[in-house]
Parts: structure tokens; C-alpha cells; sequence
């Protein structure tokens, strides 16, 4: 099956799938489309903008900034640049300003992929995803469809949860909602800090969708067939300030609770 990569990031996640799949021969990888992020409607870009300040405040934005380094896991993972992949491995690489436009629709139809991959987008017309023959994937690194648009791992501890996961979905018009072709959950990775939690787990968590990416391409007609609909989902964004202080207080109650069933009994 040939498929093609879309994405928004030059390392991350598709810089760690990209050589698995090209090891895996699970597919033939004929294009990576790398978008770079520019924006096309300026107004529209900034009322979103101001939209989320208002619902998260001002302290929860600023926080959100803070909090994007704990995400970021290339050092972590020794995550090289797609790119300089593509040139080792002879996959051609392309660059388009943003991910809904004419450039992209081009370079779509011209790389003749029978399955666009989606890693680390935003949200994607169907004018891009309806090109390929099968559609496009995305991998969503949280359990759907009870978290919707939501970053990794936070969520689950602002709900008390020791859990997270991934799940590999069909895109359709809304984002996260696709029929689910394959879903992991895995524990959350507990560390001395809240950052480190994070970190590590994020670590994990894209090594399993790396692992669960080449399953899916292996068995995608079974699983597309198979593919299941969400039903009704939550969507989150950014926490606010006080929703962090919860994730916060959690974290450290779950770490507590496990330090304690590690402890020996004493009877």
C-alpha cells in the first residue's frame, strides 16, 4: 500500500514514525508533505485566540506555554528531523505553507498515495482528506472518543485517572471524531515531578502508536472494515488555571497511593 505523511512537525512524532514505517516494509512511504504552519486568515486566527484567553484566562495561557516543553520528547527519543530522513531513505519531501491549500491538494494528488497519514495536524478539509483513494488516518494520542482535541496525559490526571492511551481514527469533518480503527491503553509513567510524569509518559506513549501505526498499516483492510463509530465524545483545550492546580493536586495523590501499595506489608 503506498501512503503518504502530512505533517505539521519536523520531528515529534512523525520524525519517530517515519523510520519505522520505512524499516517496518509494512507500506511504501511515497511522500512526506511538511506544512509550515502559515496562516491564512489572520482575523479568524486571532478571534480564536482571543476566544481561548477568554475561557482558559490569562494565567491558564501562560501556563499552557509553560507546559509545552513537558511534551517535547526528541531528545528523549533521539528524534531526528524528517527531512534529513527523507534524504537518507530516498523519500521524496515536500513543503507547503499551510495545510489547506491549493500546494497541498497538488502535492496530494501527484505523490498517488492510497492512504494520507496524518501526524500532527490541525484541523484538515475534506478537500485534502477525501484525495487519497482510503481516506486519511490520524493518530491521536489519547483514548477516544472521552478525549476529544485533548493534549496527552493531562486530562487523565485532572479526571483522577492513572491511565492514558492512543488511538489510530479515520478523519472526517470535525477533529477526533473519525470511525476508531485501532485504540491502546497504556499506565501513565510516574515520575519524581509532574513535568518528568509527563515527559516519560509522552516518551511511551509515542513509542506504542509508533508500534500500533505499522500494525494498523499491516492489517488496514480488516481494521477499516472493522472500524467503529465514537458516538457522543468531550472536547478539551488548554486548562485554565485552576483546572491545572486539580491536575496538579491528583498527580500527586496517585503517585502517593503508589508509593504505598509498593511498600511492603507489615504483618
Amino acid at each position: 500500500m503506498k501512503v503518504l505523511i502530512l505533517t505539521s512537525g519536523r520531528k515529534g512524532t512523525a520524525g519517530h514514525h517515519l523510520p519505522l514505517l520505512l524499516d517496518s516494509g509494512c507500506c511504501e512511504v511515497v511522500a512526506v508533505i511538511y506544512s509550515q504552519g502559515q496562516v491564512a486568515n489572520k482575523w479568524r486566527h486571532a478571534w480564536r485566540k482571543a476566544r481561548k484567553m477568554i475561557r482558559i484566562g490569562p494565567l491558564g495561557a501562560l501556563n499552557g506555554i509553560r507546559m509545552r516543553g513537558w511534551f517535547d520528547v526528541n531528545g528523549e527519543l533521539g528524534i531526528k528531523d524528517v527531512q534529513q530522513t527523507c534524504a537518507e531513505r530516498g523519500v521524496p519531501f515536500h513543503e507547503t505553507a499551510a495545510i489547506n491549500t491549493r500546494r497541498t491538494e497538488e502535492l496530494f494528488r501527484e505523490s498517488g498515495g492510497e492512504l494520507g497519514i496524518s501526524l500532527g495536524n490541525s484541523y484538515i478539509t475534506p478537500g485534502i482528506f477525501n484525495i487519497p483513494r482510503l481516506g486519511m488516518i490520524n493518530i491521536h494520542h489519547e483514548l477516544l472518543p472521552a478525549f476529544q482535541n485533548a493534549q496527552s496525559i493531562i486530562w487523565q490526571l485532572y479526571h483522577g485517572s492513572d491511565t492514558t492511551g492512543f488511538t489510530i481514527h479515520a478523519i472526517d469533518r470535525r477533529i477526533d471524531t473519525g470511525n476508531i480503527l485501532l485504540q491502546r491503553a497504556i499506565p501513565i509513567k510516574f515520575g519524581p515531578t509532574l513535568p518528568a510524569t509527563i515527559t516519560q509518559t509522552m516518551a511511551a506513549l509515542i513509542e506504542a502508536s509508533g508500534e500500533g501505526l505499522v500494525h494498523c498499516l499491516r492489517h488496514f483492510p480488516e481494521l477499516a472494515a472493522q472500524a467503529k463509530p465514537q458516538g457522543r465524545g468531550t472536547a478539551y483545550t488548554t486548562p485554565s488555571l485552576w483546572q491545572f492546580l486539580r491536575i496538579k493536586r491528583n498527580w500527586k495523590k496517585l503517585v502517593k497511593g503508589k508509593v504505598q501499595t509498593a511498600q511492603p506489608s507489615r504483618d
